[in-house]
């Protein structure tokens, strides 16, 4: 999957920095444009076209929910962050009824920001890697997940899968037990336990790559 392109809007020049700051620290995404007001960021999102556009509420001459309501109304296929110091549920709920995929409340620290663009992106993997999708697809989009599902079996713990699944997400492709054992600073044989487990409930993806001898590698990825 190629990188995700950004646009962000936010007319703080000190906050505007910040939230590019964070987004240098991720690789999947590539900021491709930004704008300090709503007029010049709407031309320019025509025009750009990003996947996600990171939006701040309180702009100089429009507001973001006008922004946001422009782009819906000309069908420009991106997505929306809002990032705002808004917090009343009326304005809230407006945000979500237009389809924002997530709302960051300033302020925020980088671990929230991280959180919301990661969930994106492995949503927008699942989404551009099928044509169709079942139930149980849709399912998993929007978080739905059984209680059983998320209990580990005696040997496994919640701080290492975390680290596993963290270490996935960041890869775009697929990776052997051995190299991601190796990224993670753990052993093979626990990454390999935690790795089948993982691929067992369905959340991870197994691809045997043939070499001219021997047995085939297995790659994994998340799905």
């Amino acid at each position: 999957m190629t990188k995700i392109s950004v646009f962000i809007v936010e007319d703080d020049p000190m906050v505007l920095d910040v939230n590019k700051s964070f987004l240098q620290k991720m690789t999947q995404f590539q900021l491709i444009g930004e704008s300090q007001n709503g007029q010049e960021a709407f031309e320019q999102i025509k025009k750009v076209k990003p996947h996600l556009v990171l939006l701040d509420m309180y702009l100089p001459d429009i507001s973001g929910i006008d922004l946001f309501q422009k782009l819906r109304n000309e069908r420009i296929p991106c997505d929306v962050i809002m990032i705002t110091a808004a917090r009343d549920t009326k304005t809230v709920q407006e945000v979500i009824r237009m389809g924002a995929v997530d709302y960051l409340v300033k302020p925020f620290r980088f671990e929230r920001f991280e959180k919301a663009l990661q969930t994106y992106y492995q949503t927008t993997k699942k989404i551009s890697n099928t044509t169709t999708v079942a139930q149980e697809d849709i399912d998993k989009l929007f978080g739905y997940q059984q209680e059983a599902d998320l209990a580990l079996p005696k040997g496994l713990n919640d701080i290492t899968m975390k680290q596993i699944l963290d270490a996935l997400e960041e890869i775009d492709g697929s990776i052997t037990s051995e190299q991601l054992a190796q990224n993670v600073g753990m052993a093979r044989v626990t990454v390999r336990k935690y790795l089948d487990f993982l691929a067992n409930k369905g959340k991870v993806q197994i691809d045997l790559k043939y070499g001219t001898v021997g047995r085939p590698t297995k790659y994994y990825s998340i799905k």
